[in-house]
């Protein structure tokens, strides 16, 4: 029996196809913009932590990338920080955006939470989108009769719908344990590591398909010397000119863009004037280089 007056604090493994919702999730339970957020698929790289700390408890969230199938070394090393994630945590939430159809890759990653046996909740994200809510009955029914859910909670990440009744029912399910975390944390990422996926996001969302996934963001400066501003300088890496030239655009008007947008969220973040300056690097195949991706601090 499940005592719910005592303190609960444990880790819980965000797991999804993408675009599942998973990042705006995370942000929205934060409070601040931790995870690139994008609608193209494979935007999580890292294994982000994301903490949010309640009276009864304290959750300490694991974004990870949206399960695909592995092709270049990239995608082989996030998949397996999705397998990690599974293996080293608490509870698993598997997020479902329920205003699309089940397809293969949605079994798949049902898959993974029966192999785990562990403790899940269910949780059907966008429903926004649903203007009948009658139609996420079969939905439940399905899912229900796969596996033995804990909790099925209908969300909406984006609207911050049902997000309350989230956290009481993640919370519930966790160990009697002290916080692992100090109570005004909200990540265990270093600010090098925020700033740049905030600058990834930025390139993803003004680029449009133009640059799938090949640039990677790696914060080579960050200096706090100055009293009045923060001066921090990122290389965006590509695999061929022609995609430098994309990410910069004629006469710079792209860059300037992605730098200026960045500049403002990072801002907001550090609460501080941020002087950014980006350059853009070609790196032939990084994808495919494990040096490059122990460089990048990608999935290591």
């Amino acid at each position: 029996m499940i005592n719910d007056n005592c303190f609960r604090s444990g880790y819980v493994a965000l797991i999804g196809r993408p675009n599942a919702g998973k990042s705006t999730l995370l942000n929205f339970l934060v409070g601040e913009k931790i995870a690139a957020v994008s609608n193209k698929p494979q935007t999580t790289r890292h294994k982000i932590k994301g903490i949010v700390t309640l009276d009864e408890g304290q959750i300490v969230f694991i974004d990870t990338p949206g399960v695909h199938k592995p092709g270049f070394l990239l995608n082989r090393r996030m998949m397996s920080a999705v397998h990690d994630a599974i293996l080293s945590v608490d509870v698993i939430v598997l997020l479902r955006d329920a205003s699309v159809s089940t397809g293969n890759g949605d079994r798949f990653v049902l898959d993974l939470i029966k192999q785990s046996e562990k403790p899940a909740v269910l949780i059907l994200n966008k429903i926004d989108k649903i203007k009948d809510k009658k139609e996420l009955l079969p939905l439940i029914e399905f899912y229900s009769k796969e596996y033995d859910f804990e909790e099925i909670v209908p969300i909406s990440a984006l609207k911050g719908e049902a997000i309350d009744n989230l956290l009481r029912q993640i919370t519930k399910h966790l160990p009697e344990s002290e916080p692992i975390f100090a109570a005004d944390e909200m990540t265990d990422q270093p600010l090098r590591t925020l700033v740049a996926e905030m600058v990834r996001e930025k390139i993803l969302q003004t680029t449009g398909d133009e640059i799938p996934y090949v640039t990677a963001v790696v914060t080579e400066k960050f200096d706090e010397s100055d009293p009045t501003r923060i001066e921090i300088f990122c290389a965006i890496f590509v695999e061929r000119s022609s995609q430098k030239g994309i990410i910069i655009g004629k006469g710079g008007i792209k860059l300037k863009t992605i730098g200026t947008e960045a500049r403002y969220d990072i801002e907001k973040l550090l609460g501080k004037k941020v002087f950014l300056q980006l350059f853009v690097k070609v790196v032939e195949d990084w994808r495919n280089r494990e040096q490059n991706l122990d460089e990048m601090g990608i999935i290591e």
